[in-house]
């Protein structure tokens, strides 16, 4: 069952890195784009949209990097391979978003207390800002779906919603200006869209936090888990419970099991390590599971010794 759960989890990050691939050729693609029009119609508001297009250009290098990295086995040196680059990749966006988000901020004020006089061209802005968006829900759908196991392509995910959230707040602010001149709806648009990312941001970033503190993931229950353990024919009690992600959706388990000194004596440790590694896979969905057999009493000797 274990060979399964890896066999699943190696064929997710497979599609994960090809959901990645398509979004960064869709988002470099698009980023040419907006350059070209943002000269083309002097808006800022295209210009600042292909900044944060940029920035979830490079996050989608980052994150494609990280992913094929990840796929590394093992080694001696790294014994739990090179998983954890996705969640460092998905730390990277987190920071990124954070980033854009407060530049577009301070840009947004920046233009309401000293109103811009440059002339802007709205129809040229209105066409490559539909043109981004499209493209930018392409990429959400190609990229939604695997967001839900990998934080590394949730924080790729959360990058493109922004920029579609931003090429949405172009269209809006080109029609305005369009209709009335009012060119200040350029940097209105821009505060709503920063104050928009950084909630999305920071949940990423709480996230990646979770795993890089080795923090017990939030869907799992650990004195549930342990109430299960003891419920083993021949438990006694289960201490020393450890349970953390290595990435998002590759959870390891770790504890000292006190069972009765007959299971020894009969030659069943083995029959209940595959038992305990059972129920953690079939119940809890942990794949990777360490026990530490102990007969009931080992464990005040082994408090005694650690005095």
């Amino acid at each position: 069952m274990g060979h399964d759960h890896a066999h699943e989890h190696a064929a997710a990050a497979g599609g994960n890195r090809t959901r990645l691939a398509i979004a960064l050729a869709i988002t470099a693609s698009v980023l040419i784009a907006q350059l070209i029009g943002a000269v083309a119609s002097g808006s800022l508001a295209l210009l600042g949209d292909a900044g944060h297009m940029s920035s979830d250009g490079i996050g989608l290098a980052v994150a494609l990097v990280a992913s094929v990295m990840a796929a590394r086995p093992a080694t001696d040196r790294h014994t739990f391979g090179f998983q954890r680059m996705e969640v460092l990749a998905a730390l990277a966006n987190g920071v990124i978003l954070v980033v854009v988000a407060a530049l577009v901020g301070f840009e947004a004020v920046r233009r309401l207390v000293e109103p811009t006089t440059a002339h802007i061209e709205a129809v040229p802005m209105l066409i490559v800002a539909s043109v981004g968006l499209a493209a930018n829900v392409v990429a959400y759908l190609v990229l939604r779906g695997g967001d839900r196991r990998s934080l590394n392509l949730r924080g790729a995910l959360l990058e493109v919603l922004g920029d579609m959230l931003g090429s949405i707040a172009a269209i809006i602010a080109a029609v305005v200006i369009l209709l009335t001149g009012f060119a200040e709806a350029d940097a209105i648009a821009s505060l709503a869209i920063a104050a928009l990312i950084v909630p999305r941001a920071f949940v990423l970033l709480r996230d990646v936090v979770r795993v890089l503190t080795e923090s017990a993931p939030h869907d799992r229950d650990v004195a549930q888990i342990r109430d299960h353990l003891r419920g083993a024919a021949g438990v006694v009690a289960v201490h020393d419970v450890h349970i953390w992600n290595i990435t998002s959706g590759a959870p390891v388990f770790t504890a000292h099991v006190v069972v009765e000194p007959e299971l020894f004596e009969r030659g069943d440790t083995h029959a209940l390590l595959d038992e305990l590694g059972g129920c953690l896979a079939e119940h809890f969905d942990v794949a990777h599971s360490t026990f530490q057999l102990e007969p009931a009493g080992h464990h005040e000797h082994e408090e005694h010794a650690h005095r």
